[in-house]
């Protein structure tokens, strides 16, 4: 894939916003408010959103995704793109629902003429951002329930993953690679609070310069930096491995790569904020476990 479309699809995917709506419910099918019923025909252009939807049951009323959504297997995929949305083709499905992960192309403007009802929900910042998100997918389709036990499930399992961290006078630093030009994030996003959980330093958060929340960084600023961990999110849009990466010029001077903790991340899910927010956490602590306390 052509780097600046990695680039700028990376960066929309974790823009900052949040959308909250608190809701309860003595029922898992009950409707969301007396004028809003139960969704049947559910559209998907958010791979986050399609993951949350099949977890907390509502996969059965989704009737298609986006040709972003791979996760899970039987996610009804289709050509629909979000990158480039077409409010006539998403309405061609006939959905009393839409799930967006952001305005594009002012799609929301086209289908509320089409009277088509959307839930737009942007890119998490924070956990409980997240939280908040999967309980109004909850709350919109019938599944209040399912979607607090399912936000519970993910509390416990990643309190239990950083309970146990091992104590370091010094914390290990990593750097995490969105794709091969040194694209990255600091640790004032979403995928940065993660590895704040795991007790890591973040190496981008001093290279300044204005350059915001996901700074391109130079070879020359990594190989001083030289940090303990590095994590590749580019191992299916930029193929990229550990041999890769240290074939680069300097690199294989780097701690990370001379101890072999080059670790390899999924690309879907180190950029969702959905469910699976846990696997990534525990590959981030088995990392962090990996590399001696001296």
């Amino acid at each position: 894939m052509e780097h600046r479309t990695r680039v700028g699809r990376a960066l929309a995917a974790l823009l900052v916003a949040v959308t909250v709506v608190a809701a309860c419910s003595s029922s898992s099918k009950t409707n969301a408010t007396a004028s809003a019923p139960i969704p049947k025909r559910i559209v998907s252009m958010s791979p986050t959103a399609t993951e949350t939807l099949f977890a907390i049951g509502a996969g059965s009323q989704v009737v298609a995704v986006d040709d972003q959504s791979d996760f899970p297997a039987n996610a009804p995929k289709t050509s629909l793109s979000a990158y480039e949305p077409s409010a006539e083709a998403i309405a061609g499905y006939k959905p009393d629902l839409v799930v967006l992960a952001d305005d594009t192309k002012n799609v929301k403007e086209a289908l509320d003429k089409l009277s088509v009802p959307v839930l737009v929900q942007p890119a998490a910042t924070t956990l409980d951002d997240a939280y908040r998100e999967i309980n109004e997918l909850g709350v919109k389709t019938g599944h209040t329930n399912e979607a607090s036990a399912l936000v519970g499930q993910m509390q416990q399992q990643i309190a239990g993953l950083t309970k146990d961290l091992p104590k370091r006078s010094t914390p290990l630093t990593y750097y995490h690679e969105l794709d091969n030009t040194l694209y990255t994030s600091t640790s004032h996003t979403f995928i940065g609070q993660l590895y704040a959980l795991a007790g890591l330093t973040n190496v981008a958060d001093a290279a300044g310069g204005g350059a915001g929340d996901y700074p391109q960084l130079s070879a020359e600023y990594l190989v001083q930096a030289n940090p303990d961990l590095v994590f590749l999110a580019d191992t299916k849009c930029c193929q990229q491995d550990a041999t890769t990466f240290a074939a680069r010029p300097g690199f294989a001077d780097l701690k990370a790569v001379k101890q072999n903790h080059v670790i390899l991340l999924d690309d879907d899910i180190a950029s969702r904020w959905g469910p699976r927010v846990v696997d990534l956490l525990r590959q981030i602590v088995d990392a962090t476990k990996s590399v001696p306390v001296t």
